[in-house]
């Protein structure tokens, strides 16, 4: 288990730029887009930051040894967890994250 928290631990900061890489594009295409006003990109963009603020906060605040594979599902949930990602975790976090009961968002 010590061994999966300093994996994970080493993960998360790959996982956040990764996620945000795509999300920033998506704010860029946002705010320039020559279809809408200056005050719709800027809504528009309000919007998109609200959500993944909270999408941010639910999968990168608060870690802990004990709840460490419930931000994980949380992660694969919102797409960021690759199985791929899982590798060189133990094979019991690789279970409990990718075959458990929990489904990915459609």
């Amino acid at each position: 288990m010590e061994s999966d928290w300093k994996e994970f631990c080493a993960l998360v900061p790959i996982l956040r730029e990764r996620y945000l890489a795509v999300r920033n594009s998506e704010i860029a295409r946002i705010i320039t887009d020559s279809t809408k006003t200056e005050t719709e990109r800027f809504w528009d963009v309000m919007e998109v930051m609200e959500k993944e603020t909270k999408t941010l906060r639910r999968c990168f605040d608060g870690h802990s040894r004990s709840k460490m594979w419930l931000y994980m599902i949380t992660m694969r949930g919102e797409g960021m967890l690759k199985r791929k990602d899982l590798m060189n975790f133990s094979e019991e976090i690789q279970r409990r994250v990718f075959d458990g009961p929990f489904e990915k968002k459609g």
